[in-house]
């Protein structure tokens, strides 16, 4: 399973890095404008025409809106903040990965974009200690720990959850309003016990900081290994 997962996603990066070196995200675009060239560029490169969550393509006052918002499509401006989140099947299996990026060059933009990926990475490794040591790691206690860590760099933490779960088309399902699968504060499940069939779960991480200005925010999601 996890092979399938690295591999879906390692798909799923090589796209986002032609949609950078294409220059798709550009001013004077509509969010649904990028939306449907990155679609079509999905098609062109992998096939891909088929997804498993909403594609999100977010700029600007709309990079604050939770993922289960639909704010009014914007026009990008020549020096907002952009962020992508999209969740391509691949071979049957799920990719789920978000990036952001800054249009011009807004020091306090790019500081975030940069600090976000390095709080991503400082909470897989905490995460792979926790594992290690053979330590009860519940869902609430990530989504906590989330949150500080956004705070210790200096910014609020945006999201309803900070991740879920992941797997071969579809997933595991819940009934709506059971956050039992996501890394939400109302789940106390242990992120490393196994599914039913006795396999082990596997997570995305996605983390949404919020500026202290309030005006902008960046998100970067990818899979939690």
């Amino acid at each position: 399973m996890l092979d399938h997962l690295k591999k879906a996603e390692q798909k799923a990066e090589e796209l986002f890095h032609e949609i950078k070196t294409r220059g798709i995200i550009l001013p004077n675009k509509f969010e649904s404008q990028v939306n449907e060239e990155i679609y079509c560029l999905a098609k062109e490169m992998f096939g891909i025409n088929k997804y498993w969550h909403k594609r999100i393509v977010r700029a600007g006052l709309n990079t604050l809106a939770p993922y289960k918002e639909n704010p009014e499509d914007i026009i990008i401006k020549e020096d907002d903040m952009v962020f992508l989140d999209f969740g391509p099947l691949i071979d049957d299996f799920e990719a789920d990965f978000g990036r952001s990026y800054v249009i011009g060059g807004d020091p306090e933009k790019v500081t975030l974009c940069l600090n976000i990926e390095n709080a991503w990475y400082d909470i897989q490794r905490w995460v792979k200690v926790q594992k290690e040591l053979g330590n009860c790691l519940k869902s609430n206690s990530l989504f906590e720990h989330c949150i500080k860590v956004a705070n210790s760099y200096g910014y609020s933490f945006g999201g309803g959850i900070a991740g879920h779960l992941i797997g071969k088309y579809p997933h595991e399902s819940l009934e709506p309003g059971d956050f039992g699968l996501y890394i939400h504060p109302a789940n106390e499940l242990n992120i490393f016990s196994l599914n039913e069939k006795m396999e082990e779960r596997h997570w995305i991480l996605e983390l949404h900081f919020v500026h202290s200005s309030k005006k902008f925010a960046a998100f970067f999601e990818q899979l939690l290994c």
